[in-house]
């Protein structure tokens, strides 16, 4: 939806750097709170079976870390910027696909309803505090991804007041019609 909101925006610079700075923000967040809540859980719910999905899901997200760090040096609606953004989302996509086809409905019926719900509200709650950039560096594993996240999100919180983002009604609006088509 906010990859949408960057291609719809294509020749207005200012516009395509508030979509891209949303949609990167928004993509670590959540890579982040996927590796620090869902997959240790992963592996301990599932076993063996859970440990392999967990290693393949942290490379899906390494790929993502890489791409994304990469775009930072890029300009925003450059050629090399809108390709390897597009790389990020078509691998994104294919990520998704597996998770929530494979990944997430093996978790759920291992932790049950009532679980699977709080285990939700713990990963909202967790992308709150982690980085909201692209850290490939970092480890991507709980205790010492903890650790570095709460080093690097100040940072990276810092470095968010001084960037352009849309603004919450155009993000809120987007969200809504995105859930609207579910």
């Amino acid at each position: 939806m906010f990859y949408n909101q960057y291609v719809a925006n294509a020749g207005n610079k200012d516009g395509q750097t508030r979509w891209a700075n949303q949609l990167t923000w928004e993509i670590a967040r959540h890579s982040i709170g996927e590796e620090l809540v869902v997959y240790p859980l992963l592996e301990s719910e599932l076993g063996e079976q859970g440990h392999r999905m967990a290693e393949h899901d942290r490379e899906d997200h390494q790929f993502v870390k890489d791409r994304l760090k990469l775009i930072e040096s890029l300009g925003v609606g450059s050629t090399s910027f809108n390709a390897s953004l597009k790389e990020v989302m078509d691998h994104l996509a294919e990520h998704i696909i597996t998770e929530e086809n494979q990944d997430f409905p093996l978790l759920e019926e291992k932790l049950g309803l009532d679980r699977s719900r709080k285990v939700a509200k713990s990963f909202a709650r967790t992308k709150n505090f982690v980085p909201t950039r692209s850290h490939p560096g970092a480890p991507a594993k709980p205790p010492f991804e903890t650790l570095a996240g709460l080093l690097a999100a100040p940072i990276d919180k810092l470095k968010d007041a001084f960037s352009k983002f849309p603004s919450d009604a155009e993000t809120e609006h987007i969200e809504q019609v995105a859930a609207s088509k579910n």
